[in-house]
């Protein structure tokens, strides 16, 4: 079964950094776009960062500048570096991934979410 880890998340200061890793598990053929959503209190979930399998990139705009996402494809993980930190970035940060499953001899296309890893950002 297929399965995205995240990690990284904690308590920094506003102007800190963080680092958030997203790891892919399972009887995996190829993953494609991998992306980072966003939730804080009482909003919707938004999203922050995708890149694709050939590395294109795109961001928010209330992330651009500060923002990096980065993946291995070998390690089947991405990366969101988080520089410049913010209160109003406080929040669960979720990875997404859209991954095509082996099931024997075949194989299915499906719209993964990880647990959520919690940042926040004090002033």
């Amino acid at each position: 079964q297929v399965q995205l880890v995240e990690s990284g998340g904690g308590l920094v200061q506003a102007g800190g950094s963080l680092r958030l890793s997203c790891a892919a598990s399972g009887s995996i053929f190829s993953i494609n776009a991998m992306n980072w959503y966003r939730q804080a209190p009482g909003k919707q979930r938004e999203l922050v960062a995708a890149v694709t399998s050939r590395g294109s990139t795109n961001y928010a705009d209330f992330v651009k500048g500060r923002f990096t996402i980065s993946r291995d494809n070998a390690k089947r993980t991405a990366y969101l570096q988080m520089n410049s930190l913010k209160p109003e970035d406080t929040g669960v940060y979720y990875c997404n991934a859209e991954i095509e499953e082996i099931h024997g001899s075949s194989w299915s296309r499906g719209d993964y979410w990880g647990q959520g890893t919690q940042v926040t950002v004090s002033s």
